[in-house]
């Protein structure tokens, strides 16, 4: 069958009567053949590879482009003959093959043999397809080799003559056959060495001499084909995408598609193309016996780039052909072009990522053929020694592609396991699943019993995903045989919340195995555990078929935590920079002599003298001391002091007052005369001078709240047989530290603080206070409740979140439902219009009006946070053995710090202070050690900061 050719302009035949030249030396002229090619552009600017096999609508003549080679004389054009000059042939000692039992004194070139020498064979029946390990590269070898073989012998220079006159008038059809060979216009069945050579000549070579030679012939038509193929991809798929009208893929992503689904196919073309040419030119000087071509494969083997074109092209094939499917199955126009086109001749029904992967088999099947080349080859032949370096250079380079082709379709599968997760419905799980970074470890079926009261076992199939930062379990979805969907098309439910692997413990991976009955077998099965840090629920049994796949999961998962742990220490949010490890300590059964401090309740940081001081309460009552020493000084008896807070400043002017809540009292010192009590340089009995009484009742909490230049103490206290507890704010007045009474509990004109409109009330069970930017929020046992602190009988109340459309709202309805009992904390600003509500065991998102937002979504936190603290763009959520770090916006966990015993202690614009259990337990005690949870900044420059849009929050003047 032939397929569609353009049109090329063929020389006239040789005239009836036309003498053949006399015989050309090797240094006649090029010869010219009047062909006319079309226009070639070589400037691509896209990146893309194609496919084996084709059909050749004659690629840009690179037979035309080599005109300038030295083979045929000038002379040969004005006659229609085509000469060739006598090529330097090596012969081998197979390729001594006689004549009528006589040797062959001379091995005629094509122009030695005369026009009629070398007609074509077209035989219905030949097939045109060769395998490289066959020793027959046409039909049948018994007739081929019938008239003589590569170990006859004789001497007859007349059998020589014969020969040459015999074949003298086939040269012209050898030539046209091979210029039609060169420019894809002969038919596939012809595509043979041993067609375009006559039986007698093929008869005067040996056997192995003509094997080589068809394996020669198979480097040149593979090559022909595989730059046809890259070019096909250019003016068929590319160039018609940049020129659709209307666009099929949306201008401003066309060149990025372009990009990732074609890769950097213009220089590997480059590459092909200069060699083609090259191999070529080496075809019409030498044909029909080609002495050598590694030197042409070596040369552009070697070129500074071809290895690296090839590296970064077949690392990127498994991402490219994923994109291109990807296109394929969400864009309805690019699917109607992609079938549009395969109706192209050249196309032959390829389909595109045919043509992807020809790059990537290019090399590998070349290789094949340079071997067999190799072994056909006779010992003292050059290729000898310059063929084995050729294939090191191609082997290596098929080799170091390897890692970045397993990496590229480990991504592939990822990004497939990525679309087929389904969540739990209304949950918000950012896992950060397409970061550049992300990587899929490991894919593979695991199994799970349960066992139900009466001891009867069920067994459940599960898939096990491990990626570098979370391990996830899911169920694939029951397919029915009339489910026509493609196997990537498979969901994959979620039977438990991912587990990242900060907070992914290892238990047993030794247990003896178990037998799970399958039909009438019983079958043994390994079982290994995990379970989650920080959930004695979260414990998981699971099954392998094998000891191997079990020892290969313990392996991959201790890999791949350690790697997250190097990866999370090197690459810190929020640094704990120790402020102290050793002067406090509470009791164990170790403890000789002197009594421990006990546990710490509350700390803050502060300056006074230009010297930073901390002050600390804990068991034995308030310290204070140099920052980050382990010298401190008793500075107050009161004990377990509940919060503590350091004003500076008021108005911009100094104020200079530390209050502390201890005893259901709220009183205040002076801060100045703390700091030297910490330096040791007055008696603490000097700051006990300084004492100052705001409240005495039952003080339940408190809170330090800016509003404007304005500086409140709020607070809530409770009396006997009272069903709600009364709030009240107290303003600091600037200056009066200046005039303020030396005499103990003086509470008169020179107060600090003064009230600040009347007392409000708030439910009973309200336990704390967050300031936010003109209001309060009061945290109850069930909800958030809104209040202007400085108008607390007149404020307008808001409740959060707002369910008041939860009767038509089936997800909010859902989200009110999942959020029944558990215990508001507290309010964090994300964003310019939302807001970020955060429960004890889960966060949800609402609007500026308190109403939930996000489809009333919700993000559950993996440990219970007792309290919490907001910085930037990310809130810390404190439990009893880990802070949570997320991102305030999205809920992604970025971080996990760990700990024994963590409180939450201050938090301000300055320092998140939090105390934990310590690195040292002797006679003195347990220590207790403060951290300071210090931001840090990217390399690169400062973490994205919170949107900041306070004009925004007319409804809470947020």
């Amino acid at each position: 069958m032939h397929r569609p050719r353009p049109h090329v302009d063929i020389p006239p035949a040789l005239p009836p009567g036309a003498r053949a030249p006399q015989f050309p030396t090797p240094s006649s002229p090029a010869y010219s053949i009047q062909v006319t090619p079309p226009p070639y552009d070589n400037s691509w600017d896209l990146e893309e590879p194609q496919s084996l096999g084709t059909p050749r609508p004659r690629p840009h003549s690179l037979y035309d482009q080599a005109q300038s080679s030295p083979s045929r004389t000038a002379s040969a054009s004005a006659s229609g003959y085509i000469a060739f000059p006598e090529p330097q042939i090596y012969r081998s000692a197979s390729a001594t093959a006689a004549q009528n039992g006589q040797p062959v004194g001379h091995r005629h070139s094509r122009s030695d043999l005369g026009p009629a020498a070398l007609r074509l064979q077209r035989d219905p029946s030949t097939t045109s397809f060769m395998t490289y390990a066959s020793s027959a590269y046409y039909p049948d070898d018994s007739d081929f080799y019938a008239s003589g073989s590569a170990d006859s012998h004789g001497d007859s220079n007349e059998a020589s003559d014969n020969i040459s006159r015999d074949l003298s008038g086939l040269s012209l059809h050898s030539d046209e056959g091979l210029r039609l060979f060169q420019t894809g216009e002969l038919p596939d069945r012809d595509e043979e060495w041993y067609k375009l050579v006559s039986p007698e000549a093929r008869d005067s070579y040996g056997k192995r001499e003509v094997q080589r030679q068809s394996v020669i012939f198979e480097v040149f038509k593979a090559e022909r084909d595989y730059v046809f193929d890259l070019e096909v991809v250019r003016e068929v798929f590319i160039d018609a995408l940049r020129s659709a009208t209307p666009p099929i893929i949306r201008e401003s992503f066309l060149h990025k598609f372009i990009t990732e689904v074609f890769g950097n196919l213009d220089q590997l073309v480059a590459h092909h193309q200069r060699m083609l040419g090259a191999l070529f030119a080496r075809q019409r000087e030498q044909h029909p016996i080609v002495h050598s071509i590694s030197d042409i494969v070596l040369d552009t083997a070697l070129r500074e780039d071809f290895r690296a074109s090839y590296e970064v092209y077949i690392k990127n094939y498994p991402l490219a052909e994923s994109r291109h499917r990807k296109e394929l199955k969400q864009n309805q126009d690019y699917q109607a072009f992609v079938q549009s086109v395969s109706t192209d001749p050249r196309i032959r029904k390829r389909d595109l990522t045919t043509f992807l992967s020809r790059p990537v088999t290019r090399l590998p099947r070349l290789n094949l053929v340079l071997e067999q080349i190799l072994k056909l080859t006779d010992d003292g032949h050059p290729d000898k020694e310059t063929l084995p370096i050729i294939l090191d250079v191609l082997t290596s380079c098929v080799k170091s592609t390897q890692p970045g082709i397993e990496a590229a379709e480990n991504k592939v599968k990822f990004w497939a396991l990525c679309q087929s997760l389904v969540f739990q419905k209304g949950e918000l799980i950012d896992m950060d699943l397409y970061a550049d970074t992300r990587s899929l470890v490991r894919l593979a079926p695991v199994s799970r019993c349960n066992r139900n009261e009466t001891g009867l076992s069920s067994w459940v199939d599960l898939t096990a995903a491990l990626l570098d930062n979370y391990l996830v379990l899911t169920k694939e979805e029951n397919r029915t045989k009339d489910d026509n969907r493609p196997n990537n098309a498979v969901k994959r439910y979620l039977v438990s919340r991912p587990i990242p692997l900060s907070l992914l413990r290892l238990g047993s991976f030794n247990s003896p195995p178990d037998n799970r009955r399958e039909g009438l077998k019983y079958n043994p099965v390994y079982p290994f555990v995990i379970y989650h840090a920080s959930s004695k629920t979260r414990r998981y049994t699971l099954y392998v078929s094998t000891e191997a796949e079990r020892k290969r999961w313990h392996s991959v998962l201790q890999e791949a935590l350690g790697l997250h742990i190097a990866r999370q220490e090197a690459n810190m949010y929020f640094e704990p920079r120790v402020l102290t490890d050793r002067f406090f300590r509470v009791p164990t059964m170790k403890v000789r002599g002197s009594k421990p401090t006990g546990r710490v309740t509350t700390a803050v940081p502060f300056v006074s003298g230009h010297r930073k001081f901390l002050a600390v309460g804990c068991f034995a009552g308030l310290f204070v001391g140099r920052l980050e020493t382990e010298n401190f000084n008793k500075a107050l008896a009161a004990s377990n002091p509940t919060s503590i807070f350091a004003i500076e400043t008021v108005a911009d002017m100094h104020f200079r007052r530390f209050v502390v809540q201890h005893d259901s009292s709220l009183v205040s010192y002076s801060l100045d005369i703390l700091g030297r009590v910490g330096m040791g340089e007055v008696d603490p009995k000097t700051l006990v001078a300084t004492l100052e009484k705001h409240d005495t009742s039952n003080v339940l909490f408190s809170r330090i709240v800016r509003v404007g230049k304005r500086v409140l103490l709020v607070y809530a206290s409770k009396r006997m047989f009272q069903s709600t507890l009364d709030l009240h704010v107290l303003e600091a007045v600037a200056g009066s530290h200046a005039v303020m009474s030396a005499k103990r509990g003086n509470s008169s004109s020179a107060s600090c603080f003064r009230p600040f409109g009347d007392p409000g009330f708030v439910a009973k069970d309200a336990h704390d206070i967050t300031a936010l930017l003109k209001t309060i929020a009061i945290a109850t046992s069930d909800r958030i409740v809104i209040l202007d602190p400085t108008n607390l009988t007149r404020s307008a109340i808001t409740f959060v979140p707002d369910f008041t459309d939860a009767s038509t709202s089936s997800s909010m309805s859902a989200l009110k439902k999942r959020l029944e009992g558990t215990k508001p904390l507290g309010l964090v600003r994300c964003s310019a219009t939302e807001l970020l509500v955060v429960f004890d065991s889960m966060g949800c998102y609402v609007t500026r009006h308190g109403v939930p937002s996000r489809s009333s979504g919700y993000i559950r936190w993996e440990c219970t946070a007792l309290s919490y603290a907001a910085r930037g763009a990310h809130v810390l959520l404190f439990s009893s053995n880990f802070i949570e770090i997320r991102n305030v916006l999205t809920g992604l966990l970025v971080q996990v710090i760990e700990g024994q015993d963590i409180r939450f202690l201050h938090s301000s614009d300055d320092a998140i202070v939090a105390a934990m259990r310590g690195q040292h337990d002797d006679e003195e005690g347990a220590s207790e050690k403060i951290v300071d949870l210090r931001e840090t900044s990217e390399i690169a420059g400062p973490r994205t900061a919170q949107v900041q849009a306070p004009a925004m929050w007319d409804e809470w003047d947020m």
